[in-house]
């Protein structure tokens, strides 16, 4: 049975390690939401380094989720005093538990203010495929598809919500509601 990865990416305002108070309750939001999203139906994985520190993200061991990657458009610090992005890799079982479990509590909230945190650019900022039941994605393959979506806008192989497609690469109209 396929699997749908999703890959994000986001360009923070300050680097991960700034002290100011926006930043720390940038962190503590996300590893709450992070705790609340693992146990939601249809959640099956998400990329973690492999020794836990979330600080180190381009030198940590992913494992099978590979090497850490960026998209080319990012230009800002690669140490963990000047990183200034946030990028998750997960798995699900389908399109809608991603999109409830997105739109939806905790993680709501948390995009409501997205704002606060992150710079406005104009490319995009997430990204589904589908991809067989063993396969595991990597980060380079997030970065691929994020890119190819930028380029090509929404098609079977890189995808958004709005428009969206089947394991199949039938287009899917995923309701709000």
């Amino acid at each position: 049975m396929p699997q749908l990865a999703l890959y994000t990416f986001g360009v923070l305002k300050s680097p991960l390690a700034d002290p100011t108070p926006l930043t720390r309750e940038f962190y503590e939001l996300g590893a709450a939401v992070y705790r609340k999203l693992s146990r939601y139906p249809g959640y099956l994985a998400h990329a973690e380094a492999a020794d836990g520190d979330q600080g180190e993200l381009f030198g940590a061991d992913w494992g099978q989720w590979g090497e850490f990657a960026v998209p080319t458009w990012y230009d800002k610090g690669r140490t963990p005093e000047t990183t200034a992005l946030a990028a998750t890799l997960s798995l699900w079982t389908d399109l809608r538990p991603a999109f409830d479990a997105i739109y939806t509590g905790l993680h709501r909230e948390a995009l409501n203010r997205r704002y606060d945190w992150f710079e406005r650019t104009e490319h995009p900022n997430y990204v589904f495929w589908w991809l067989s039941d063993d396969v595991t994605p990597t980060w380079q393959d997030g970065v691929s598809r994020l890119e190819h979506l930028h380029a090509h806008g929404s098609t079977p192989h890189a995808f958004t919500f709005p428009h969206a497609f089947t394991a199949d690469g039938t287009p899917l109209t995923v309701s709000r509601w």
